[in-house]
């Protein structure tokens, strides 16, 4: 069943690794939904931010970085490394470019045609009122080892344990942040992962979705 035209909006959200990204792409895909990854937009004002000084930067800057932000800057073929993902950790506490990217975001979501955006806030606070939401999570290790394994075929030379560790310091600061943490929305469907193949997750995830559709009259 493919959306028709008007507002459908799914909010997929969890931490780093857990298959969000797959899924929601996949599933917009099927459902011809548009598609963002708010993450990205948050990697590449981190990355962007780091390079004109942001180890002594002020938020300020960063809030800036992100009003102006490019297809140029989404599309570069770093915004998948390690230090991406830490540099998207700091930027995203800072109240200025939350504020500044949260526009963009809902803008996107509100399109006709319908939408699928997956972030860490999606369905508690950029889209509260999404027809969908999912939460999707994994382990805290098969969520290390798929990230770890994603490195090295990128020919990023990490250790585990270190991904393993990085990965706990960006969930910690994700959910301990005091603006727009990373939390479940109360009426989202949860997805674990841990024991799903990647084809088994996706299939869940568009049940849901179908299952919202058909409630909608779509």
């Amino acid at each position: 069943m493919t959306a028709q035209r008007g507002r459908f909006t799914v909010a997929i959200d969890g931490p780093a690794a857990a298959g969000k990204g797959t899924i929601s792409k996949a599933v917009a895909e099927r459902f011809g939904l548009a598609h963002l990854d708010t993450g990205l937009l948050y990697r590449a004002v981190g990355v962007k931010f780091l390079e004109e000084g942001g180890e002594d930067g002020a938020p300020e800057h960063a809030a800036r970085i992100a009003s102006s932000l490019t297809e140029t800057d989404l599309a570069r073929s770093d915004l998948r490394s390690a230090r991406a993902g830490m540099a998207a950790g700091r930027v995203a506490a800072m109240p200025g470019v939350r504020a500044a990217l949260l526009d963009f975001q809902r803008r996107f979501a509100e399109r006709a045609g319908g939408a699928v955006l997956d972030g860490r806030d999606i369905g508690t606070v950029i889209c509260p009122s999404a027809e969908v939401k999912i939460y999707v999570t994994a382990s805290d290790e098969a969520r290390a080892r798929r990230r770890w394994r994603e490195l090295l075929e990128r020919g990023e030379e990490i250790a585990f344990e270190q991904v393993l560790a990085d990965q706990k310091a960006r969930d910690e600061g994700d959910a301990a942040r005091e603006l727009a943490p990373m939390r479940r929305a109360a009426d989202a469907h949860l997805l674990d992962t841990t024991d799903l193949s990647i084809s088994d997750a996706i299939a869940k995830a568009a049940e849901i979705i179908e299952q919202a559709l058909t409630r909608v009259g779509r």
